[in-house]
């Protein structure tokens, strides 16, 4: 079995592989404070939990846009089962990706993943939109190349900006439907907030396939993908567990005993 995972600013998501199938995912909190060993209780917590043993572990690989916890992810999976290949995406790693930013080793390693993911799994050229803590487009064109993409802040940034920013607006959800006119204050936000972002979402869709080509394929995901996607009017791609494929394809294709998938 294979654990993928992904530290991101506000969450750290595991996902478990056996073979080409993914056996379960679980989401903790971000924490830089826990230790090695208490990630290492919670890891092993996770597995047992989900009927999984750490003695069927044969690998690893992390992606993480946050550095003080890339080591310490690292150690404790080193603790749970010691002897186990542990990859971290940077530079040197092997992505199949022709990386054409002016500085590649600046690439976020989820960045990295979600376009692994991509070109592994949809016709190219492919968008990405990532809907976490930032709001990331990035593509791939038809020839594996990583021409770059656009970063905008997170829909629950802006959303905590403008509660904590005017002082008669409040903090809110966005489980509830939403409609175009808000008819009060929470709707309002609503309104601005989750339609503003699907319409941000689409234009820039447009702007990309301009630059890519119009048949490109779109690909969406990130924790924030249902409360958005399905509010935008292009034909945009769900793809929950994008990254954690992408983790999985970058094990096999830097691990030589991994089967290969591609």
């Amino acid at each position: 079995m294979i654990l993928t995972l992904d530290i991101g600013n506000s969450n750290i998501v595991f996902g478990v592989y056996h073979k080409e199938k993914l056996l379960f995912t679980a989401r903790v909190k971000t924490d830089v404070l826990r230790t090695e060993w208490e990630y290492a209780v919670l890891i092993r917590d996770i597995l047992k939990l989900n009927s999984c043993h750490a003695d069927s572990l044969t690998g690893s690989i992390i992606s993480s846009v946050v550095p003080p916890l890339s080591a310490i992810l690292s150690d404790a999976v080193s603790i749970v089962k010691s002897g186990i290949p542990v990859l971290q995406i940077g530079p040197g790693i092997k992505t199949g990706l022709n990386i054409k930013i002016d500085n590649p080793s600046q690439l976020g390693a989820d960045m990295v993943a979600t376009a692994v993911g991509a070109m592994t799994k949809y016709p190219l050229p492919a968008v990405i939109i990532d809907l976490g803590t930032a709001t990331k487009i990035t593509v791939v064109d038809c020839d594996r190349n990583y021409l770059g993409g656009s970063i905008m802040p997170g829909v629950m940034i802006s959303l905590d900006a403008l509660s904590n920013r005017a002082a008669q607006l409040p903090h809110i959800s966005l489980t509830d439907e939403v409609t175009v006119i808000g008819t009060n204050t929470i709707d309002a936000m609503k309104s601005g907030v989750i339609l503003g972002t699907a319409g941000m979402v689409d234009g820039m869709i447009e702007r990309y396939r301009e630059k890519v080509g119009k048949e490109a394929s779109v690909v969406a995901c990130g924790g924030l993908v249902g409360a958005i996607i399905p509010h935008c009017r292009a034909n945009i791609i769900t793809d929950h567990y994008l990254l954690l494929d992408g983790l999985r394809f970058l094990y096999e294709k830097n691990v030589p005993s991994a089967p290969v998938t591609d």
